[in-house]
């Protein structure tokens, strides 16, 4: 993986250009619910007098119909644009959690049906987000840096995004916490689509095919490989509460997670700060290679001090490996189908991470903690063995950079820009950004 250093101002460069800050910061506040969505419905069902079963039972029902909602409004918004989808999709979702606020768990079926509605109608707006960057950024390199600040922006948005719904339920309670986060979420979203460039982003020409980014044989790899890095991520966070629960320590587990962030912040701010040369599919192979390798010491579950050490290393290398495969999946969706395909990716990770917090917990009860943090590490080698496997078909993009009349098409390093950069360009009264 050569590279080729290009400062602490490459960050400082991209959140200079036109909307840039204000599109970051507005996905990340409108994320909030889906970032804090587990916890808060967790809080409110146990301050209704609810069981942890029922708990975690309304949780997984929100993280299911998200996963089917994401990819069906990925697609929406490839065919209708960004506006017409996010805000509704938004306020939608809010409706849904503000329901819940409302009836409590006395009524299951309309408790169910509320978070339903919710997960079913979280706007993508990191997808989303992703199809706005080559518009914005325009040269290619940029935008790349732009994905791997924004993989280090959501490590720090799911590190406060929890302590913003403890401090509501602390001040308030948890059915305000509810309501709090979903109108900041909305306001969010309201941001995004009030702005130019979301206004103006339309989606490239699509062939009309049902399954739409899925008929790409290089997206289904990718979203194989990335089904068993999100399980491995599952597994650890219930692998944690186990090591904690061994060594008579609730705060371990916040030690060990805070660990894993940070190392993920780490990862990515570097992984961000440097221009890399070569493929990106043979680089995404070796990142998640070495996330494996980071995995698989956990199972020696050492002493906190090591084991926080280890959490740290372990986590060094995921927010890199999301980011080179933001990039992947915008090599290898079907033209017009850029937000669906990244959708596709955010949903497959959160399916994985849901098979491995139910995977980890039998392992924990049977086998002991090490068995819970081997769940991790066997996720991290099916990883790394899917894109092994499939590494002819990730090796041939589907689309090919032979459009032309697109400014200059070229990076900072004379790479072309893919197809998927140059979606919405066209679009008049709109700067692109390239004469930056």
């Amino acid at each position: 993986m050569g590279a080729k250093a290009t400062g602490a101002t490459g960050y400082a460069d991209i959140l200079k250009a036109p909307h840039a800050a204000r599109l970051l910061a507005g996905t990340l506040v409108g994320r909030l619910p889906n970032a804090t969505a587990h916890i808060a419905i967790v809080l409110f069902t146990r301050a209704e007098g609810g069981s942890y079963t029922l708990a975690g039972g309304l949780a997984a029902a929100y993280g299911i119909a998200t996963a089917i909602g994401q990819p069906l409004l990925g697609r929406a918004i490839d065919l209708h644009g960004q506006p017409k989808v996010q805000l509704p999709a938004a306020v939608v979702s809010a409706l849904g959690m503000v329901l819940l606020a409302a009836v409590g768990i006395g009524s299951l079926p309309l408790a169910y049906a509320a978070v339903a509605l919710a997960g079913l109608f979280t706007p993508p707006l990191e997808g989303g987000l992703r199809a706005l960057w080559p518009n914005v950024l325009g040269r290619q390199d940029r935008v790349h840096r732009a994905y791997a600040m924004d993989a280090v922006a959501q490590e720090i948005m799911f590190t406060l995004g929890p302590l913003l719904v403890t401090v509501v339920v602390s001040l308030w309670s948890a059915g305000a916490a509810l309501l709090v986060i979903n109108a900041l979420g909305v306001l969010g979203a309201l941001s995004v689509v009030l702005s130019e460039p979301s206004r103006s982003w339309r989606s490239a020409p699509r062939d009309a095919h049902w399954l739409g980014a899925l008929r790409s044989s290089g997206l289904l790899a990718l979203l194989g490989s990335f089904f068993f890095v999100g399980l491995a991520l599952g597994s650890i966070t219930v692998a944690g509460v186990s090591y904690a629960d061994d060594h008579g320590r609730e705060s371990v587990y916040g030690i060990l997670m805070a660990a894993l962030g940070l190392g993920a912040l780490i990862g990515g701010a570097c992984y961000g700060a440097r221009q890399w040369a070569g493929a990106p599919e043979r680089r995404l192979m070796v990142l998640i290679a070495l996330l494996a390798l980071g995995y698989l010491p956990l199972v020696l579950t050492p002493g906190v001090v090591l084991m926080t050490v280890l959490s740290a290393v372990a986590g060094v290398f995921l927010a890199p490996a999301i980011a080179c495969a933001f990039i992947v999946v915008d090599r290898h969706a079907p033209r017009g189908t850029v937000t669906e395909a990244f959708s596709w990716l955010v949903t497959t990770f959160g399916v994985g991470a849901a098979a491995g917090t139910a995977l980890a917990g039998p392992a924990a009860e049977w086998g002991g903690t090490d068995w819970s943090f081997a769940v991790a590490g066997a996720g991290g080698i099916a990883a790394l063995v899917v894109l092994v496997a499939t590494q002819r078909v990730l090796a041939a993009p589907e689309r090919t950079n032979d459009i032309v009349g697109f400014g200059s098409g070229l990076s900072g390093q004379g790479e072309p820009a893919t197809e998927n950069d140059r979606n919405g360009a066209a679009e008049p009264g709109f700067s692109s950004g390239l004469e930056a």
